[in-house]
């Protein structure tokens, strides 16, 4: 079983396509859409949970980029900037699934991207504005 987070880059003339109805019904896989924003005549992005049966998911992906999907994984967008960061902790206690803890030896704030849902809100808490969403 395959679990990732993905983000997808729709093309304006996609957007009328029910793209995330065919990789549920054709090729088996479950979705989490944990972001979107999507403005008709205009490019698209979807922030997904993708799970699935491993050759299922390569299918899907191999789907969604025959169509003109641009994917690329989650914590690719996402990010700190390390020289920034103040590890003051601001961003520990907004985050909703533990993407960013504390390490109790070093006492610095972790941030862990494969547990981020790209909520955005460390980025309003981070006082320094090390953290960073891309897309």
């Amino acid at each position: 079983m395959v679990s990732k987070k993905i983000v997808l880059t729709f093309p304006h003339t996609l957007l009328d396509q029910p793209v995330v109805y065919r990789l549920v019904k054709d090729y088996g896989l479950e979705f989490n859409i944990l972001q979107a924003r999507i403005t008709p005549k205009e490019e698209g992005i979807m922030v997904l949970e993708l799970k699935g049966k491993k050759e299922n998911y390569a299918a899907g992906i191999k789907y969604l980029t025959g169509l003109g999907l641009k994917i690329q994984p989650l914590g690719q967008d996402v990010a700190r900037d390390e020289d920034r960061c103040t590890h003051c902790g601001a961003c520990i206690s907004v985050c909703p699934t533990g993407a960013l803890f504390t390490d109790v030896k070093t006492m610095k704030v972790i941030f862990d991207p494969d547990k981020c849902i790209a909520c955005e809100l460390c980025v309003k808490a981070c006082p320094s504005r090390a953290m960073m969403v891309k897309f």
